[in-house]
């Protein structure tokens, strides 16, 4: 497992690179200008597609998991801040298993909060 994190982290580094970007963009480029010369046959189109459908099903892959890694690591830093600070409350650190309508009753309670100490901090006029 360790291997393929490191396949997925420099994956992800590569694929995220302006230069990435710009070898793609050449690439498309001279398999546009080839189109005339292979005459735009099946051929010539398959295989631009299947070379894209692949890249990009392999990628989708190693890319989620980077940002399965990053957000697993990124929860944990949370949890330790929560955990760490007085008066914080020990049962946010649980957040990503509430389901859709607990979180949302969660945010409005955290509106409603919000909203209460901006009454308090203005200043009275």
């Amino acid at each position: 497992m360790n291997g393929f994190r490191r396949i997925a982290d420099g994956t992800a580094s590569v694929v995220g690179s302006p230069w990435t970007f710009t070898a793609t963009l050449a690439l498309t480029a001279l398999w546009l200008m080839l189109g005339p010369v292979f005459r735009f046959s099946d051929t010539w189109q398959l295989t631009m597609n299947t070379a894209a459908s692949q890249v990009t099903f392999l990628i989708a892959f190693l890319l989620q998991n980077t940002q399965n890694r990053d957000t697993r690591a990124l929860q944990l830093k949370l949890d330790e801040l929560i955990r760490s600070t007085a008066g914080a409350r020990p049962q946010l650190m649980n957040l990503e298993e509430l389901d859709e309508n607990q979180l949302e009753a969660l945010k409005k309670e955290f509106e409603r909060l919000g909203e209460r100490k901006g009454r308090i901090s203005e200043p009275r006029k």
